[in-house]
């Protein structure tokens, strides 16, 4: 299988999805928006990952590179890719599935309850989840669902957290990606946005958390083996 994905900015990488993808066998391949690296042939591709990053699916102006991004990813979803977006990338397939794209009532940064809706639970790709989970969040924006789409989970702060198309295409809020490394990372790179605020976490707070980062990696690894037909234990 072919995986590919587009980064963002240099220090959002894909986390566990690498590990998953080497055990596999998987080939993998990469585009860096902000190099301005070439996009792939769609018929090169049979999964796409469309990862985080600072910016918003609305800095079109500043940042024309989206407008390709965006064209690129609603032909995937239409070629019946499996497509994957994490954060900015979940916010990207709402936006390219027809939905608006805005400030969130408030910042996530941290570790938040998440529970999956009754189709969530009931969908193939969150097979074996349980119904309340700790993941972890790093986001300003938020989505409106997109027409067709089904909501596959919500939280007490941000309502629309993932969204399913045909179960092919799920965009999440959240990160199941992580690892402790690229939390560390995150607060040094983006330690502006780390602000007295309710609903952020302190550095400390956040990477003192051990044991969610195993759950993560767990439950990201199960979704992508629901994905591919092949079950985790």
């Amino acid at each position: 299988m072919r995986i590919h994905y587009f980064q963002h900015v240099p220090h959002e990488g894909i986390g566990t999805l690498e590990e998953w993808i080497r055990q596999k066998k998987y080939s993998l391949s990469r585009t860096r928006l902000y190099v301005n690296d070439p996009l792939p042939e769609i018929n090169e591709i049979d999964w796409l990952l469309v990862m985080g990053g600072p910016m918003s699916v609305n800095d079109e102006g500043t940042l024309p590179w989206l407008i390709k991004e965006k064209q690129f990813v609603r032909r995937a979803i239409d070629a019946g890719k499996t497509v994957l977006g994490f954060c900015l990338g979940s916010q990207m397939i709402a936006n390219v599935l027809g939905a608006r794209v805005y400030k969130n009532s408030c910042k996530e940064i941290g570790w938040f309850d998440l529970d999956l809706t009754k189709e969530g639970l009931a969908s193939s790709a969150f097979r074996q989840f349980p119904q309340r989970l700790k993941v972890y969040q790093w986001h300003g924006d938020t989505f409106d669902l997109p027409q067709g789409c089904t909501l596959a989970a919500t939280s007490r702060y941000c309502k629309n957290q993932a969204l399913m198309f045909n179960e092919r295409v799920i965009g999440m809020q959240f990160h199941l990606e992580v690892t402790r490394e690229d939390v560390r990372s995150w607060t040094v790179n983006a330690s502006n946005e780390l602000t007295d605020e309710n609903y952020i976490q302190s550095p400390d707070e956040m990477l003192g958390r051990m044991e969610e980062f195993g759950s993560l990696k767990k439950h990201m690894f199960r979704l992508l083996d629901n994905l591919t037909g092949k079950n985790t234990p």
